[in-house]
């Protein structure tokens, strides 16, 4: 699977671009602010239907604009596919997939796999732990459509769950019947979510590692470990055991929404012990794991968009970076940095052809 053809009218600081790609490597280069990252948020749109930096859709519209569209064409499996995204002020988004609009959104989900690696990915490691279970939900969503709606029964039965403890604290009247069926719901759709999310790490943790240490050449010790309550306990005895806690706290205290995934390096926390690049590093290694294993999933190669990445990582790690996504295990690449000398130095170093694409204010030279 690659993207042929990428079209944006009105997109961020775009007022109308038409781009054709290469099967290998293409890099977006130019100054900050030119709209190097933003031609990857289009991409992004067209896979995942949504902005990869901001959840908002009518913020994407050109200043001044009423709308925005991007349009894109994919061969998947020697067949094109056509799919159109449209967002107008105060109007619902249009997505279609050959000229048919889509039911659910969620359909769309998983059938044009991507990864996106950013300098905003950082927030995975330096902030809370709804950040790294957003990681995991990610990628487990794109190989499974059942996992997105089963999030989506959890977090409304929370929601609910929750409402009841704050009514419960607030006129002291205690409802076991319906905090029972409220547990049931909780349960059901709690063990489910864990299930796959334990399959899927122990599955993940080796692909992990083996990226990481052929970035570092094996130089450094990282750990990658899940955390999850339901492994020492069952949700239901773990939700009855929380009960009074629960009641004083008016929140539920356990289940798979308290999930944690630990990063450390030589045995200490990465978040307060991993240089820069280290850290860098540690999250190429985790995007490179998540591609390895839609690609496993989905039996096709995933797209790959890597922005501004050098930075922060030396000429050894660089290097062994490209030459990694250069090679046949991975399909359609896209790159961001400022330097175009750079970039085809890099290529030319290792031998891959690359197709350049020069941005300038909102503008594109080939």
């Amino acid at each position: 699977m690659y993207l042929q053809q990428l079209s944006v009218i009105n997109f961020k600081n775009y007022t109308e671009a038409e781009l054709n790609f290469s099967e290998g490597v293409n890099a977006f280069t130019g100054n900050n602010g030119a709209g190097k990252t933003n031609l990857l948020d289009a991409i992004h749109y067209l896979s995942l239907c949504k902005s990869y930096f901001n959840p908002i859709d009518s913020q994407q519209i050109k200043q001044g604009a009423d709308f925005f569209i991007i349009n894109g064409t994919f061969n998947k499996n020697e067949n094109k596919e056509a799919i159109a995204c449209g967002v107008k002020r105060n109007q619902k988004k249009q997505f279609k997939r050959n000229k048919k609009d889509y039911q659910r959104l969620a359909d769309h989900i998983g059938l044009f796999p991507l990864v996106m690696v950013s300098p905003y990915d950082i927030s995975i490691i330096i902030e809370g732990s709804e950040e790294r279970r957003k990681f995991i939900d990610n990628v487990i969503s794109q190989t499974d459509n059942h996992y997105l709606d089963e999030l989506i029964v959890y977090n409304k039965v929370l929601i609910n769950r929750n409402a009841l403890l704050k009514r419960i604290a607030d006129t002291g009247r205690y409802d076991p019947e319906l905090l029972a069926v409220f547990d049931e719901q909780l349960i059901a759709s709690g063990n489910r979510i864990f299930e796959k999310r334990k399959a899927f790490m122990e599955n993940f943790t080796l692909i992990f590692n083996k990226h990481y240490q052929f970035l570092s050449e094996n130089a450094e010790q990282v750990d990658l470990v899940y955390e999850s309550q339901l492994l020492q306990d069952n949700f239901a005895s773990l939700l009855k055991k929380s009960t009074e806690r629960d009641r004083a706290l008016e929140r539920t205290t356990t289940g798979i929404h308290k999930d944690e995934l630990q990063f450390a390096i030589h045995g200490m926390p990465m978040k307060k012990f991993g240089s820069q690049g280290q850290q860098k590093s540690f999250l190429i290694a985790l995007k490179l794991a998540q591609y390895s294993f839609l690609y496993q999933q989905k039996g096709f190669k995933p797209l790959l968009l890597l922005d501004d990445i050098f930075d922060k990582l030396d000429d050894n790690r660089v290097t062994k970076l490209m030459q990694m996504v250069s090679n046949n295990d991975f399909g359609q690449v896209f790159i961001t940095d400022t330097s175009a000398g750079k970039v085809e130095s890099i290529f030319s170093r290792i031998g891959v052809d690359l197709k350049l694409f020069k941005v300038t204010g909102g503008e594109i030279d080939t």
